[in-house]
């Protein structure tokens, strides 16, 4: 197994942190470091991050979604060419309580990524946030 792959392993399964943290990181630091290409970028992070793992199934990416304390992540839909996701949880309720300007351009990328290696087929994800329901919505498309 690749090196990197291991560290990536060992951080989502032994480390388990606080999200405060990775919040300052995320939502303060990467958009001011990234300026105004920070959402291209961050969803491509996404993606980047999806290919050095090997997700085979919808279940492995709940999981990943789990262990990382990017919420509760949960296949609500599946249509012709679309699949969606809905992410949940105390961290999604309270980023969106708190009024911390949130975006999930990361959770986009690699869940388009992680359904792409799925799916074998080209796939790209939009998110909506749902602030009332305390919840963010995912549409992966794909085309064959």
């Amino acid at each position: 197994m690749h090196k990197n792959l291991d560290n990536i392993e060992l951080i989502v399964n032994e480390l388990h942190t606080s999200g405060a943290g990775y919040d300052l990181i995320r939502y303060v630091c990467l958009p001011d470091l990234l300026g105004k290409d920070a959402n291209t970028i961050l969803y491509v992070l996404g993606k980047n991050l999806a290919r050095k793992l090997e997700l085979k199934t919808v279940e492995d990416i709940i999981d990943f979604f789990h262990k990382t304390g990017w919420g509760d992540l949960n296949q609500i839909k599946e249509k012709r060419r679309e699949y969606i996701f809905e992410l949940t949880g105390d961290v999604i309720k309270n980023r969106s309580e708190s009024g911390i300007l949130d975006e999930y351009r990361i959770e986009s990328g690699f869940l388009a990524e992680a359904m792409q290696q799925i799916k074998s087929a080209q796939c790209e994800c939009v998110e909506e946030i749902k602030k009332k329901k305390h919840t963010v919505e995912f549409h992966v498309m794909y085309s064959r």
